[in-house]
């Protein structure tokens, strides 16, 4: 059984502009999102910004998102890191806060051999008794899963059930489906071809886009699964050039500067990301107008 099937958000962390986590920010979010059906919150991953919260940061905005859904959808709390231990402790204090599941990033900057990743991952999965999602995104950490490397995890480590593939390659993933014959729940990392994703046999996705846009994304979704294929991938193409709009900078600038033209919290970003450029922001805000949204 997969830990969500559908849309799950990479939720933003709002700020103060001291920079401290705007918590009631955060509640508001979180039930904006529950109310307009995402299918699971993924807290502390990129989008995030858990790279810049302090450990006690991290495990606090978990413990406080765990308690603020109350179990009306699967918490899935991002606990990676490049060092093992430091993974290994959050990821245990994560699933002492109550968290559904993990999400652990492949370790950057040391990077690992293909069976460093695996040690990495297993020493941190045996640590704990919850479900645990892969993160391939190689282009932020300099390191890829190779699908036999994920096939080997998800059968041989119990609790390693799939991978958040933000590879962006989509012949890779078709080889990877087709190794995993059935042991890999697979989750697009990208807004741009959750339906492509979903034809190999995806779950879902876990999505910038949902942050302002969760209905549409639980859609894209649940049309697909319901088989209206066609429905399915003309709302995706729909979403394409505000998707477009939430890249254009990199993650989470434009979509923290979209969620402050939402009035659904302040856009404070922590260093070294910085305000988004004004020409961009005009181009999200006009794209987040023709999307319905704003």
């Amino acid at each position: 059984m997969a830990i969500f099937k559908g849309a799950g958000v990479a939720i933003i962390t709002p700020f103060h502009e001291d920079g401290s986590v705007d918590y009631e920010k955060f509640g508001e979010l979180i039930e904006f999102q529950v109310q307009n059906k995402t299918d699971a919150i993924i807290v502390c991953g990129t989008t995030g910004e858990s790279s810049t919260l302090t450990h006690e940061e991290h495990l606090d905005v978990i413990r406080y998102c765990v308690e603020k859904v109350n179990h009306r959808i699967p918490v899935i709390a991002g606990t990676g890191s490049n060092c093992t231990q430091t993974a290994v402790y959050l990821s245990q204090e994560a699933e002492k806060s109550g968290a559904d599941g993990l999400l652990l990033v492949t370790p950057y900057y040391n990077k690992g051999t293909q069976n460093g990743l695996y040690q990495h991952f297993k020493t941190i999965a045996d640590s704990v008794k919850i479900p645990v999602i892969l993160y391939n995104i190689p282009g932020r950490t300099g390191v890829a899963l190779l699908p036999e490397t994920i096939v080997r995890l998800c059968r041989e480590v119990e609790n390693i059930v799939g991978v958040k593939d933000a590879t962006g390659n989509i012949s890779q993933t078709a080889h990877l489906m087709q190794l995993a014959d059935g042991c890999v729940d697979l989750y697009s990392g990208e807004d741009g071809i959750i339906v492509p994703m979903l034809s190999l046999g995806g779950k879902g996705v876990i999505s910038v886009l949902s942050n302002v846009a969760p209905g549409q994304t639980h859609e894209i979704c649940s049309r697909f699964f319901e088989g209206d294929v066609e429905g399915s991938c003309k709302l995706q193409l729909r979403a394409l050039p505000l998707v477009d709009a939430l890249f254009c900078e990199v993650n989470p600038i434009p979509v923290k500067k979209a969620a402050e033209l939402m009035g659904l919290c302040g856009g404070t970003l922590r260093m070294p990301l910085t305000e988004m450029e004004p020409e961009h922001a005009a181009r999200l805000e006009k794209e987040l107008k023709a999307f319905g949204v704003l």
